[in-house]
């Protein structure tokens, strides 16, 4: 999966597709891609990374808390 950096818009080979859409990993393997040859796998941060059409990643990607505020909502409800 190609995800592109924020910085300089450069397009990053995602190796660690696992790592990616695991909230609690605040990193992925991966290696850049300008000029005629791909770079050396090295960790990227996911919070540096959008897709290439410059879409934010999901945030259950990226935050581990994304549904505390329904859960706490449904624990309200329930009480």
């Amino acid at each position: 999966m190609f995800l592109k950096r924020k910085q300089d818009g450069h397009l990053v080979e995602v190796l660690t597709v696992g790592d990616l859409i695991n909230p609690l990993h605040r990193e992925v393997v991966g290696r850049l891609h300008y000029g005629e040859e791909p770079g050396d796998p090295e960790k990227f941060a996911k919070a540096d990374l959008i897709f290439p059409s410059g879409e934010a990643l999901p945030r259950c990607w990226t935050d581990v808390h994304y549904r505390d505020e329904e859960l706490f909502k449904r624990l309200k409800i329930h009480s």
